[in-house]
């Protein structure tokens, strides 16, 4: 797959279009070629009944992350939907901050495998909470799933 001259600016539109991350406080923080970065603050609206993030909220925030990646190494008019995934939780989701990173682990020109991490941030050293799998579609020619 070849980059895009303005990759970064379409998946920042993009992204800005995610009605979900911006629910949950998510911003984009690093856009490169297969590899993007999500981060978003803690919020107790987020977590399960044990006070830690939710298993839901990591694994749609670790799906786009590894969604954007894949998007990052597509040509303009093509898109991207994730067909499957698997998370492996690692470790209780607690912390200040999150981090989510997704990177593309297998190019294709109709399959897209990426892989994920999620980070839970504090004073100390990052820590891995979760991991995740997945595999997207390149979509061309639908104008209802574009960008």
């Amino acid at each position: 797959m070849t980059e895009s001259e303005d990759f970064r600016a379409r998946i920042r539109a993009s992204f800005d279009r995610q009605k979900t991350m911006e629910t949950i406080g998510a911003v984009l923080t690093r856009v490169e070629h297969g590899s993007v970065e999500i981060e978003m603050p803690f919020d107790e609206k987020l977590t399960q009944q044990h006070g830690i993030l939710h298993a839901g909220i990591i694994s749609a925030a670790l799906d786009t992350a590894c969604g954007y990646a894949a998007y990052s190494v597509l040509e303009d008019e093509a898109s991207i939907l994730t067909i499957e995934f698997k998370v492996n939780l690692l470790s209780p989701g607690r912390g200040e901050r999150f981090l989510f990173r997704g990177d593309v682990t297998k190019p294709g020109s109709t399959i897209i495998v990426a892989d994920g991490r999620a980070y839970a941030l504090s004073d100390g050293p990052a820590k891995l909470i979760a991991s995740m799998t997945g595999t997207m579609m390149v979509i061309r020619g639908r104008e209802d799933i574009a960008g």
